[in-house]
């Protein structure tokens, strides 16, 4: 909104800064983490007194967990309302990448409030159907497919791009529609999945958010994606603005969910970012790179469909508990170390994904 300001420019003076999308990018990131800063505590309190009990802890979980009974849920809201606040100021709200990518967050946000609310109001952690759920969300994955595939220039429309490859493109036409899907559903229901501990799923999915800032901004640019060997697709470097939203709003909830935690994310939250992430892959054409920059959300995923297939092949279970992280917890590891561990591999995989860029 605010960059329309530079009509006020003649080329030279103040307005004219907010023709530049670093500039835009780094004041969306101070907008979202002041918000956070000024709303968070209210908007607990605000949680608090709704919701009374809190978010319902399962009775099969570790027993570390009972001692959060209490705590409110739904914290997604302060990311959400930050990020959207944030970006709506200073992102160009002309560019079509950024309204897939904030429609795709407010839908899989809508999804995730209302399982919330369900299990709020139940007092049971079975929400929302998980066909409803699986459902709507493919609807959603298929109307941004749509929208990319629309928005992509004519080379790249229905294409696949291999990371590692110069120039590699996979024709896939009209299934590049429920590729997209599979790629934004699999993003939110992962990231949800790995919400189990306090700072778990943030940290990874502000480390994701801020390597697809880096090569939205990369991609969009006609002189790096040249330069990196990299295919241009031209406007997606505004997606940087709202990375960096993301993890403006992202570090302000992070100020409460640190250990103790205050508030929850709650799947308003984890369905929301992870859908985010998955959109903002399919706009960039760096869908693979996703699977490798957010492996770990794909390792906390594969870790329920192995226990779940396993369970009901034999009888038996391959993990003391599923998600892994749940795992090392009955292993005995401390709730902080495993956070901290999973912190660090995020870090790593996020740094395989931007070599991606270079090794071609």
């Amino acid at each position: 909104m605010l960059y329309w300001l530079t009509t006020l420019s003649d080329g030279g003076g103040v307005f004219n800064l907010f023709r530049y999308i670093t500039f835009r990018a780094g004041a969306a990131f101070f907008t979202a983490l002041i918000f956070g800063f000024i709303f968070g505590r209210p908007l607990i309190n605000w949680l608090r007194l709704k919701q009374k009990k809190g978010q319902p802890i399962r009775d099969d979980g570790p027993q570390t967990h009972f001692v959060k009974a209490g705590t409110p849920t739904m914290g997604g809201l302060l990311i959400l309302s930050a990020l959207f606040v944030s970006t709506l100021l200073w992102a160009r709200l002309d560019n079509g990448y950024i309204w897939i990518v904030l429609l795709v967050t407010a839908a899989f946000a809508a999804i995730g409030f209302a399982d919330d609310y369900a299990k709020v109001t139940k007092q049971h952690h079975a929400g929302l159907s998980g066909r409803v759920r699986m459902g709507i969300g493919l609807i959603v994955g298929a109307l941004a497919g749509l929208a990319a595939a629309w928005l992509h220039p004519e080379g790249l429309s229905g294409q696949l791009a291999l990371p590692f490859f110069k120039n590699a493109l996979i024709g896939l036409g009209i299934v590049f529609v429920p590729f997209a899907m599979l790629v934004i559903v699999g993003a939110a229901n992962a990231v949800n999945l790995t919400d189990g501990l306090d700072g778990l799923a943030i940290g990874p999915v502000m480390i994701a958010a801020g390597t697809f800032g880096v090569i939205s901004y990369l991609v969009g640019n006609a002189n790096f994606a040249n330069y990196l060997g990299v295919h241009f697709v031209p406007g997606t470097g505004e997606i940087v603005v709202f990375t960096a939203a993301l993890i403006g709003g992202g570090l302000g909830f992070l100020w409460y969910n640190a250990p103790p935690a205050a508030v929850f994310m709650g799947d308003t939250g984890s369905l929301a970012l992870g859908g985010a992430l998955g959109a903002i892959a399919v706009c960039v054409k760096h869908e693979i790179v996703l699977a490798i920059v957010g492996g770990l959300f794909v390792v906390e995923a594969l870790s329920v469909i192995i226990q779940v297939l396993y369970f009901k092949r034999t009888g038996k279970r391959v993990f003391l508990m599923a998600p892994i992280h749940h795992h090392f917890e009955k292993k005995g590891w401390a709730e902080p170390t495993i956070v901290i561990r999973f912190w660090i591999i995020a870090i790593i995989l996020a740094l395989i994904g931007l070599s991606t860029l270079k090794l071609r």
